[in-house]
C-alpha cells in the first residue's frame, strides 16, 4: 500500500489542534504546517481525515510541486502533470487558486493559466479535454503559490469540509461547524463527555455548538451525513476502501448515540429554537439534544445532579445592541454561571477579551481563535469560588480616607437631617439622600426602609477625562463610610454602575439571587430587589405621578403603558379605579407585578396583566378599547427582538401620543413621562392636544436637586 503525504487546511491558529486531532486517528507523524497540518499515509488514511476530521476545511492531495516565478511557469508546470491519471475528458474539473505568485495580480487569471494548461494537454494527447464546472466538478484542483514555488494538489474533500450537511439555515452570524468544534475541544468537552458531563449552551443560535458537541459525544463522523466528497469523481478513487471506513463509521454512531449525555440549547429568539431543531432532526439527532426558548436569566442545568460544560458565544451587532450594552451582558452571563453552575467548566468566546473582565470570574485559559477574519479568544473557566473576582471596590478605612471623604459624609448627614421630617410626614419609607452633590463624588444614594434599612447606591461612570485610580479612590472612600452614616453593615449597601442606557437595559437581569424585600409608600406597599437589577422595581422619582394617579383613578378605567412592575397600578387600584390594565413585555416583571398586587390585597378580573409589545397592543386595541386614565411611560430607546420595530422616544413620540390618545375616552386624562434628558416634546406636532407640562410638580422634594430627572406631561383631547 503506497504512502502518500497530505496536508489539511484549518483556520488561522488551529493547526496544532488539527495536528492533534489526526494524531488521534492514527496518523502519527501529522505536523502542524503553515495553514494546517502535514501527515503521510495510506489513501484510506487520507479518507478517514476527509470522514473524521472535525477541523479541517480540507484534505489536499499533492501531485505536483516546482518553483515559478510567473504565469508561463506556472502553465508549464500544470501542464506536465499527468492528468489523463486523475480525470477523463467526459469528467468536469474545478480550480482554486490561493497565495501569490510574481506577475500574477488576479487569483482567476493563475486559475486561467492553470486551466488552459490541463485543456491543452488533453487535446494534444486525445483530442478533446474536460470541461470546467465551478458549482459540482467532479475533481477540484487547489494550486497554491508561496515565495516562487508552486503546488498542485488534488482536493479529495470537495466542497469545505465544516458543511457537515446539517445546517441549510442560519441565524445571525453562526459559526462554521469546524470552528465549533475547535472552541469544544480547547473547552474540554471530549474529555467531560467521556465522563458523562452535560453541554448547555444559553445562546445557542441556529444550534451549532450542541450538535457539534453531540457528533463529538457520540463519536460521530462529522463526515457522515454527507452524499458527496471530491474524490468521488477521480479516477483513482478507492470504492472499497471507503466502504469499510463507512460501516466502521456506522457501527461507531449507532454505539455511540447511546451513550450520550444531557445536552441542551437555549435562546430568547424563537426563530433561532425553530432553526435549532430543525438542524438537530437533519443530522440525525432526532430526540437527543434539548432546544427550548428561554432568557438568560432563567438559564439553568436540566437536572440537579447534572455536571459539565457550560459553551457561549455571546451575539454581538445587531443581535443585541451597540457595544455599550455588552459589558451588562457578560456581567449577567458571569452572575449566571456563579449561581447556577457551580461545579461546571465554561467557555467564552469574545472578539473583546476585555469584556470577560466583567464576567467576575478568573479565566484558567485563553486561547487564541479566529471567526472569519476577526481576531477571537476562547476564554474557559472553572466555576468554582476560588476562580471569583469581585468588581466591587475594598471599603477603605477612616484612617485612609482624604478630607473630601469627610466633605461628602457631613453632605450625607446634612440631607438627612433635612429630609427626615418630611418623610416621616409623607409616610414613605424610600427616598434618594444624595445626588452628585459634590461632583468628585458622582454617585447617586437612596436609602430604602423595611423590615431592616438598604442603602442603594449607583456610581455614574466617569467621563473619559477622569483619572479611573482617582475616580476608583473616591469610590472606596465613600463606601467605607456610607455604612457609617447610614448605620447599616456593608451587606446591607448594595452598589451598581450606572451608565447610559438604551432601551430597556435598566430592566436587564443582572444576577439571580431574587431577594426581595418590602417597603411602603403613601401606605401601598411593593417588593423591591437590591441585587437582581439595575434599578430595584421602584423608581423613587415618580412617586408624586403615583400619587396623582391615585387621586385621579377612582370609578375609572386606567391603563398602565409599560408598566414594569406595576406600580402605579396599584396606587390606581387602591384608590378604587373601576379597573386597571397593565401592559408590559417582559414576563418576569409581570409576575412581580402580581406580586406587588397580592402584598396591596389587589384581586378580580377587572385587574389585568397583559404581556405584549405595547407598540403594537396599543395598535391592535385602537378600536376595541377606551380608558378614562392612561399611564404612558415609555423606554427612551428599544431595539428589543420581541418588539414590533424599534422605538426611539425622541423620534415616535408624537406618533405614539396619537396612537395612544384613540384609547382615550374623550374625556380622559393622559400622564406621558419619559426619563430621557435631553427630550424635547415636539409641541407643533402636538398642537391638535391640549398639553401641559407637569414635570415641576410631580418633582418629589429628595430629587428637587436635579430638575431633569424626569420628563412628564398631562395630555387631553383638545375639546377640554
Amino acid at each position: 500500500m503506497s504512502e502518500h503525504i497530505f496536508f489539511a487546511s484549518a483556520p488561522k491558529h488551529m493547526g496544532s489542534l488539527l495536528a492533534e486531532e489526526l494524531i488521534r486517528l492514527g496518523m502519527a507523524d501529522a505536523t502542524e504546517a503553515r495553514g494546517g497540518a502535514r501527515f503521510t499515509g495510506s489513501l484510506e488514511d487520507g479518507y478517514r481525515a476527509c470522514l473524521w476530521s472535525r477541523l479541517a476545511n480540507r484534505i489536499l492531495l499533492p501531485i505536483a510541486q516546482h518553483p515559478a516565478s510567473g504565469p508561463e511557469e506556472l502553465y508549464t508546470l500544470a501542464r506536465e502533470v499527468q492528468w489523463e491519471e486523475h480525470l477523463t475528458p467526459e469528467r468536469t474539473f474545478a480550480i482554486q487558486f490561493d497565495g501569490t505568485l510574481a506577475g500574477i495580480d488576479n487569483r482567476q487569471f493563475a486559475a486561467l493559466k492553470v486551466k488552459d494548461a490541463i485543456a491543452d494537454r488533453f487535446n494534444s494527447r486525445l483530442g478533446r479535454r474536460p470541461s470546467v464546472d465551478l458549482v459540482s466538478p467532479d475533481v477540484r484542483i487547489h494550486v497554491y503559490g508561496y515565495q516562487n514555488t508552486v503546488g498542485i494538489s488534488l482536493d479529495l474533500s470537495g466542497n469545505s469540509l465544516h458543511q457537515r450537511g446539517y445546517r441549510d439555515q442560519g441565524s445571525a452570524a453562526p459559526l462554521k461547524e469546524n470552528l465549533a468544534a475547535a472552541l469544544l475541544m480547547r473547552a474540554g468537552w471530549p474529555e467531560i463527555a467521556a465522563e458523562g458531563g452535560a453541554l448547555l449552551d444559553p445562546m445557542c443560535g441556529s444550534g451549532t455548538l450542541v450538535i457539534e458537541g453531540a457528533l463529538i459525544a457520540a463519536d460521530i463522523a462529522p463526515g457522515l451525513l454527507r452524499d458527496r466528497f471530491g474524490f468521488h469523481g477521480w479516477l483513482q478513487h478507492d470504492a472499497q476502501a471507503w466502504q469499510r471506513l463507512l460501516g466502521e463509521a456506522r457501527i461507531r454512531r449507532d454505539a455511540g448515540i447511546k451513550r450520550l449525555g444531557a445536552l441542551r440549547g437555549y435562546d430568547v429568539d424563537p426563530n433561532a429554537v425553530r432553526i435549532s431543531l430543525h438542524h438537530l432532526e437533519r443530522a440525525g439527532l432526532r430526540g437527543l439534544a434539548h432546544f427550548e426558548r428561554r432568557e438568560l436569566a432563567e438559564c439553568h442545568p436540566g437536572r440537579n445532579e447534572d455536571e459539565g460544560l457550560v459553551i457561549i458565544n455571546p451575539p454581538y451587532g445587531e443581535r443585541l445592541g451597540a457595544p455599550e450594552d455588552m459589558p451588562l451582558l457578560y456581567a449577567r452571563i458571569g452572575a449566571v454561571l456563579k449561581e447556577r453552575f457551580l461545579g461546571w467548566r465554561a467557555g467564552v468566546f469574545t472578539a473583546d477579551a476585555e469584556l470577560g473582565k466583567n464576567m467576575g470570574l478568573r479565566a484558567v485559559r485563553m486561547h487564541t481563535l479566529y471567526n472569519g477574519p476577526i481576531e477571537c479568544r476562547l476564554l474557559s473557566f472553572q466555576i468554582e469560588p476560588r476562580f471569583f473576582v469581585s468588581d466591587h471596590p475594598r471599603p477603605l478605612p477612616p484612617e485612609a480616607r482624604s478630607e473630601g471623604a469627610l466633605m461628602l459624609a457631613n453632605r450625607l448627614v446634612k440631607n438627612l437631617k433635612a429630609l427626615r421630617k418630611w418623610q416621616r410626614d409623607e409616610q414613605i419609607s424610600c427616598l434618594r439622600v444624595y445626588d452628585a452633590d459634590l461632583p468628585e463624588y458622582a454617585l447617586a444614594i437612596d436609602v430604602y426602609e423595611g423590615e431592616r434599612r438598604w442603602v442603594h447606591v449607583q456610581e455614574y461612570a466617569a467621563p473619559p477625562s477622569v483619572d479611573p485610580k482617582r475616580a476608583r479612590h473616591r469610590l472606596r472612600e465613600a463606601l467605607g463610610l456610607i455604612p457609617e452614616v447610614f448605620e447599616v453593615p456593608g451587606e446591607q449597601v448594595f452598589l451598581k454602575v450606572r451608565r447610559p442606557q438604551k432601551g430597556r437595559n435598566q430592566y436587564e437581569r443582572m444576577a439571580e439571587k431574587r431577594n426581595f424585600h418590602q417597603v411602603e409608600e403613601y401606605g401601598h406597599r411593593f417588593l423591591v430587589n437590591f441585587e437582581d437589577y439595575l434599578d430595584t422595581g421602584l423608581f423613587l422619582d415618580h412617586r408624586d405621578i403615583r400619587r396623582l394617579i391615585g387621586t385621579l383613578a377612582t370609578d375609572k378605567r386606567f391603563l398602565n403603558l409599560f408598566g414594569y412592575t406595576a406600580s402605579a397600578s396599584v396606587y390606581a387600584a387602591k384608590a378604587g379605579a373601576a379597573s386597571t390594565t397593565t401592559v408590559d413585555m417582559s414576563r418576569t416583571y409581570l409576575d412581580w407585578a402580581a406580586s406587588n398586587f397580592s402584598l396591596n390585597a389587589i384581586t378580580g378580573p377587572q385587574h389585568e396583566l397583559i404581556q405584549a409589545d405595547c407598540v403594537r397592543w396599543i395598535e391592535m386595541m385602537s378600536s376595541s378599547r377606551r380608558y378614562d386614565l392612561i399611564l404612558l411611560d415609555p423606554p427612551s430607546f428599544s431595539t428589543s427582538k420581541r418588539m414590533y420595530g424599534t422605538l426611539d422616544i425622541q423620534r415616535d413620540h408624537v406618533a405614539l401620543i396619537e396612537s395612544t390618545m384613540r384609547l382615550l375616552d374623550p374625556n380622559g386624562i393622559l400622564i406621558f413621562s419619559n426619563n430621557l434628558r435631553r427630550f424635547r416634546i415636539d409641541k407643533e406636532g402636538l398642537s391638535a392636544l391640549n398639553v401641559v407640562d407637569i414635570g415641576p410638580e410631580t418633582l418629589p422634594r429628595d430629587f428637587s436637586r436635579n430638575p431633569r430627572i424626569h420628563n412628564c406631561w398631562m395630555i387631553r383631547h383638545r375639546h377640554q
